[in-house]
């Protein structure tokens, strides 16, 4: 098992014991959301798309790491880039690199 492997697994353990009460935290927000404005809703489902976001580059960074020590090119793994193409389509969604993210 590599090196981000084993971080990887120690973090979902770790972050699995959260996740169950920020879903419960997020079911409340987005209740109470649901109440309040349209902009309000979008500014939660961008917060949202930004940790999925924020996710991806931990994985990537990882990937990279990973493939680093193995003496392969980053830039030639295909896990890579289907975790950058997954990134790209986060960023649409969020109006992408030099957008306002439904800013304005």
């Amino acid at each position: 098992m590599s090196f981000w492997e084993q971080i990887k697994g120690d973090l979902e353990d770790g972050i699995a014991e959260g996740i169950d009460i920020a879903k419960e935290g997020a079911a409340f927000v987005k209740e109470k959301a649901e109440r309040l404005t349209d902009r309000t809703r979008r500014k939660l489902d961008l917060f949202e798309v930004k940790i999925q976001v924020r996710r991806e580059m931990a994985e990537l960074g990882g990937r990279i790491y990973e493939l680093r020590h193995q003496g392969e090119s980053p830039l030639l793994d295909s896990e890579v880039k289907t975790i950058i193409g997954r990134i790209e389509k986060l960023e649409d969604r969020i109006g992408g690199p030099e957008g306002n993210g439904g800013k304005g």
